[in-house]
């Protein structure tokens, strides 16, 4: 194992969705420990704003991608890969819903399934070739506790994290013989603006922040930070043994 095996100098990632939130300090940690890191985001002018006074600018490279659009992924791709070989992919951007079946529209459903699934098995699909071809490689998903326990209010968003804990196994599993490691990650409650701004939108913000940070039994909802380095961790040499791996980030939510 090198001296530092989190160092990720002279390797390429890509990671969709980071423009904000988990995929932005995703992004900030990467660049920091020498990766050159392409965002992939819907919202290229949002990313650019996220990141333009970042002190590692020089290694963070933006790209307009709609990963629910298979030529916007196949493009992506093949920009990236026309300058350096793709050595990581973050699995990151995903939308949410709040609802039981009963107020989940099948427009709902769709837009969660193309998004969260669909996306992630277009990204995956798209950078897999690549992989195999080079017989190296690591994929790091994005699921959630709601991947791993079924949780109120969260119908259609269940289904899609599940989905992705299952796509990560079977892809661990298909792959490791060519060298290709794949994990995922299960957040609980994190502290992005997108969760924030949604609190706010409550009658007593304080009241479900507390319930929210009651709900962890670290009684207290975990930073984008805190993923990040988890994200880093399995991106990294340091976990060259773990595929098909599920790291829970979620202050003991899952354990309980």
């Amino acid at each position: 194992m090198t001296p530092n095996p989190f160092n990720l100098q002279n390797k390429t990632v890509v990671v969709t969705g980071g423009g904000s939130g988990i995929g932005a300090a995703i992004v900030e940690l990467f660049a920091a420990v020498g990766a050159t890191v392409h965002v992939g985001d819907i919202d290229l002018e949002g990313a650019r704003n996220t990141h333009a006074n970042s002190a590692f600018w020089q290694s963070i490279v933006l790209h307009h991608c709609d990963i629910a659009d298979r030529s916007s992924v196949d493009a992506m791709v093949a920009t990236v890969e026309a300058q350096a070989h793709i050595d990581i992919l973050v699995n990151n951007a995903g939308v949410g819903k709040v609802g039981t079946i009963n107020e989940t529209t099948p427009q709902d459903f769709d837009r969660l399934y193309q998004t969260n699934v669909k996306g992630t098995y277009n990204m995956s699909s798209a950078v897999m070739p690549h992989f195999m071809l080079r017989k190296a490689g690591v994929i790091v998903n994005m699921a959630s506790i709601c991947g791993l326990i079924g949780v109120p209010d969260r119908f259609a968003y269940c289904m899609t994290k599940f989905a992705i804990v299952g796509m990560t196994k079977a892809m661990a599993m298909d792959h490791a013989k060519h060298n290709i490691r794949v994990n995922c990650i299960c957040p609980g409650r994190i502290t992005t603006k997108f969760m924030m701004d949604r609190i706010n939108e409550y009658p007593d913000p304080e009241a479900i922040r507390a319930a929210m940070d009651a709900s962890q039994p670290m009684g207290r909802m975990g930073t984008p930070e805190e993923v990040a380095t988890v994200a880093l961790y399995l991106a990294s040499d340091a976990a060259r043994f773990v595929t098909g791996a599920c790291e829970s980030v979620d202050g003991g939510w899952y354990a309980g």
